[in-house]
């Protein structure tokens, strides 16, 4: 079960191991792209497709039809990589259990956005973990759990690319344990839990009076998607990547400082970030450079 690129490696290596995978449940096509007129796919379904794995793609997943049809495939074991919040009736449908992988050292960073959570606030290691689903969301008991380092210069994107090859790798070695009959858990320690929660728009701003090292952690956090934004003369900007200059001097924070040329820098409370990448509202992604090419910025300070 599952729907974006960070599930495919999961299905990859279990199919490439000999494993029986009897179908794939995943979100249903939307249409999207210019104008709204393309019909999109999410990856897991394209994958299946290509190995002729029967594909469900429910929008309902308590309707009768669905848990149905999910039951006559008869499953040992179901395995969730980036999917929805199961029903009851779906998680605790096959006998070994239902078992879902998160990119977190659970009971750190439960929720929808744990990798973005985990580079916003700065943390130097993050992991995946295998756990049995039961009612409370990300709170089931562990099987097995792995360490990833974040660098210093890592975004969201980069942790997420390394984070699904390494999850993967763990689905397999779950899956041999789970089959094998021969596993234990351990319980999550509840008061050691933190929560990473769905992000929206406005939580995604940057606040520029903040110190230096914690705006870059924002801004590596949100990229490339969805992009920590402020406002360069009330326009809506973007910032996908940007470098720390650490400065003391005495401009005010959100204080803009710039060639007009090559180069924007904007005033948090101990330095400057320099902006790099952006990607201005309703425009492609570009570099610093090229936007300035276009427009001279007239603001003294982003908002």
């Amino acid at each position: 079960m599952g729907s974006p690129d960070f599930a495919v490696p999961s299905l990859d290596i279990l199919i490439k191991n000999g494993y029986d995978v009897v179908a794939v449940v995943t979100s249903p096509d939307s249409f999207g792209g210019r104008g709204g007129k393309q019909l999109i796919q999410s990856p897991i379904k394209k994958f299946a497709e290509a190995h002729h794995i029967p594909i469900l793609q429910p929008t309902n997943l308590k309707s009768s039809e669905f848990i149905n049809s999910l039951r006559s495939f008869n499953a040992d074991l179901q395995i969730v990589v980036a999917f929805r919040m199961l029903p009851e009736v779906v998680w605790n449908m096959p006998p070994l259990g239902t078992f879902n992988l998160h990119g977190s050292l659970l009971p750190l960073y439960r929720g929808a956005a744990p990798i973005h959570h985990a580079v916003m606030n700065g943390e130097k290691i993050t992991g995946v973990t295998c756990f049995k689903l039961k009612h409370e969301i990300d709170t089931g008991d562990i099987l097995m759990q792995e360490l990833l380092d974040i660098n210093e210069r890592d975004t969201t994107g980069m942790v997420h690319d390394k984070m699904m090859h390494l999850g993967a790798k763990v689905i397999l070695e779950s899956v041999k344990l789970i089959t094998s009959g021969k596993y234990s858990f351990f319980r999550q320690d509840d008061l050691k839990a933190t929560k990473a929660p769905k992000l929206f728009h406005h939580t995604n701003k940057i606040d520029f009076d903040q110190d230096i090292q914690r705006v870059y952690n924002f801004i590596r956090g949100l990229s490339p998607f969805p992009g920590s934004w402020c406002h360069i003369d009330d326009m809506e900007i973007k910032i996908l990547s940007g470098t720390v200059e650490e400065n003391n001097d005495d401009l005010p924070p959100k204080t803009i400082v710039s060639d007009q040329k090559k180069y924007v820098k904007i005033k948090c409370k101990n330095g400057y970030i320099q902006l790099n990448t952006i990607k201005p509202q309703g425009k492609k992604m570009m570099l610093i450079s090229q936007f300035l090419n276009g427009h001279k910025i007239k603001s003294s300070k982003t908002s």
